[in-house]
Order: C-alpha cells, then structure tokens, then sequence
C-alpha cells in the first residue's frame, strides 16, 4: 500500500498569521494561502484552520482527501495529549488543538508539532540538512529556539520542551530580565536586540519619530550606517550567537547547523564572525567538522516540517 497518493495538508501558524498548503511527497505544493490571524483567541483560530481545510478538501482542482494534516505551532505541542502552549496565541495555554480539529474532521488525522522541531525537519527533507540526522535549526526571530535533530529524530526532552535555548545562561550575574525570556533571548533576539536599540534613545540609530517602537530591522540598518551603538550591539550579539553555537556542539556533536528566523536574514552575513567566536568556546573536534549555513527554505522551513511531519507519523501508523 502507497501512503501518499494523496497530499497532506500542511499548516504553519505564527503570531499573526497562518499558511496553509498542500504538499505531496515529491515536496510540491499545490493549492497555498495564508490568512491573518493577529487578534483572533482560542477557538477562533482554530475555526480559521478547519475552514481553510474544509475550502482544501472541496477545491474544484483537488483531489478529494488527503492523507494527514500537519500543523507547526509557535509554541509547545505536548505529544501524548495533543494540546498546545502558544504565547502569541491568545487562549492557547493548554489548548485542546488536536482533539477539536480531529472530532471536526472525521477520520483525517491530524499531526502537531512545534515550530522548531518542524524548522528541522522541513530543512532535512528539503533545505540546508537535507539528509542529516544531526543536525540543528537555530531560530532567532522575536524569540530563540532550537530544532535539535540526533540520530534521526527531534530531540523533544522529557516535557516535550528540549530546544527552549533562549533560556541558554550565556552571562553572569543573573538579571531579573532574564525571568521573562531567559539570558540568550534577552541579549540576542529580534526582541532584545530592539529593546537595546530603544534603550539608546538616539533618534538617528532607531525608528522613533515613525510611530513605531524600534527592530532589529533599524539596528541592522544602524549598523549598515556605520552607527558605532549599532556596530557595539551587534558585535554583542555575534558574542552570544557564537557562545550558542558552541555549546550545542559541545553537547549535540551536531555535522550542521542551520541558521534562520526573522534575524537570519539580514544576520546571514555575520556568520562567519559566529564561527570564529564559536570555536573559541567549543569543544575543538567536534567545532572543526560541524557545518555553519543559512536556512535553505527560509520562511517555508516551517510549511515544509509539518508536511514531512504529517507524512512520517502516517508513514509509521500505516506500518506499524
């Protein structure tokens, strides 16, 4: 028996919006939208989810079922009991996602798992650790997290919560900022890096004066400026991002590790500078052998992981 002659469904959803695909098992997609999702609770996103789905199944030009449907959650997916823990999703403390969608959709099954599990495994299938089995996907965007592949599957901890690493100590003394975010995500992320260029107050670095609060976006324009604030944070970051790196591949022993999110974009660059920092602190063998590069599938990484995700766990119930 072939277990995809059918496509699966494949859902990213972020803070503000979701996407929606079908994929097949070649990695095409066919039909794709995205809808907004900023503002919406509970089981109001999940109401978008089913009709995006149900609009999927009944398209003229689809074919009539598929196999699974996979969903990549900005949070925490809790394997035995299918709810979730989406921070940016309001109501989505411990949500019932997979029991609601399953009872609504019949006998379709319905796979979820977490954003950055889903990054790695998007970028196995298709991208920049396409055929790795240790392999890491290094997330910096508003927040850091980590896809930590080894020997061939996410490494998910005991609690469902490995790969958290913006709680990672990087500096000392501790600082009760730390306690909303944790010490890497602090000094590091899309958010921290904004909150250090707010902390400026200098008109020309930062964004003020255009009604909004200050980014990465006008740090990293600060820096392209020769600002030398810009250049000093920055240069803290490229610190922390190295510091990272080498404790996951002291630990992990990973042969790649790819960088993405919404910071590695424009922080591609300095990825060169993170290696050097890294084999200052890393254990030297294991730094010598690892491979260092940008997300392939940038910000389909995530698209791609749930339809891989979805695809494997159909894969193992059908054999099993």
């Amino acid at each position: 028996m072939e277990p995809f002659r059918m496509p699966v469904i494949a859902i990213d959803l972020g803070a503000t919006k979701a996407a929606f695909a079908t994929v097949t098992a070649d990695g095409a997609t066919g039909l794709e939208t995205v809808h907004p999702i900023y503002g919406l609770e509970g089981s109001e996103v999940a109401a978008v989810i089913l009709r995006q789905v149900d609009d999927f199944l009944n398209a003229p030009d689809a074919r009539k079922g598929v196999d699974a449907v996979g969903i990549c959650v900005p949070g925490i997916s809790y394997r035995t009991s299918g709810r979730v823990w989406a921070p940016n999703i309001p109501g989505w403390d411990d949500y019932p996602l997979r029991d609601e969608l399953s009872a609504a959709l019949g006998g379709i099954p319905v796979h979820i798992d977490s954003d950055r599990a889903c990054y790695i495994l998007g970028e196995r299938w298709l991208g920049a650790a396409r055929g790795s089995d240790h392999a890491i996907y290094l997330s910096v965007g508003t927040g850091i997290g980590a896809g930590i592949l080894v020997d061939g599957r996410v490494l998910r901890g005991a609690h469902d919560i490995a790969g958290a690493i913006g709680w990672m100590g990087l500096d000392r003394p501790f600082r009760q900022d730390y306690s909303a975010c944790g010490c890497f995500e602090t000094h590091a992320s899309g958010g921290g890096l904004g909150r250090k260029v707010a902390a400026l107050a200098a008109p020309d670095t930062a964004g003020e004066g255009r009604g909004q609060a200050p980014s990465a976006a006008d740090l990293f324009a600060a820096a392209g400026r020769g600002e030398d604030a810009a250049l000093r944070i920055i240069d803290e970051a490229i610190e922390c991002w190295g510091m990272a790196v080498a404790n996951l591949v002291s630990l992990f022993d990973p042969d790649t590790i790819v960088f993405g999110g919404g910071v590695f974009g424009p922080s591609v660059q300095y990825i060169p500078r993170i290696a050097e920092e890294a084999r200052k602190w890393a254990q030297p063998i294991a730094m010598r052998k690892v491979r260092l590069t940008p997300s392939a599938l940038g910000g389909r990484a995530g698209l791609m992981g749930a339809a891989w995700m979805a695809m494997q766990a159909t894969t193992e119930h059908l054999t099993s």
